[in-house]
């Protein structure tokens, strides 16, 4: 295992379905909700790590610190980025991570992830 402090990862999505909130109708139109702007954060920290895990292993999300800065329509063409800052004691990994619309900043922040077993015990 050989996580590499500095790597990133970007993955594209579409502003739709479950990412999406009106605010329970306050909204004159859905937008993406900060539920979903972490989601696509996680997916995109996950993803960067996913090759690099033992056999046996995944990795479950333990902290999520960001802000959510701007709005994304129904529709939009957006970036989630992250990228690995520090692997402590070779199981904690941070990540600073973003969410963006084209170059306009739609959330920022940093996550932590953790590696653990999903071996069955014997």
């Amino acid at each position: 295992m050989a996580f590499n402090e500095g790597s990133e990862r970007t993955e594209h999505f579409r502003v739709e379905g479950e990412l999406l909130t009106d605010v329970d109708g306050t909204l004159p139109m859905p937008v993406l909700s900060t539920p979903g702007m972490i989601s696509m954060m996680e997916w995109a920290a996950s993803n960067l790590v996913r090759e690099d895990l033992p056999a046996g292993h995944a990795t479950v999300g333990f902290e999520v610190n960001v802000r959510h800065v701007g709005g994304a329509l129904e529709g939009a063409e957006c970036t989630a980025r992250a990228q690995l800052r520090e692997v402590i004691d070779g199981r904690k990994l941070r990540f600073e991570v973003e969410v963006s619309e084209g170059a306009r900043t739609i959330g920022v922040g940093t996550h932590e992830r953790r590696l653990i077993s999903v071996a069955p015990e014997l």
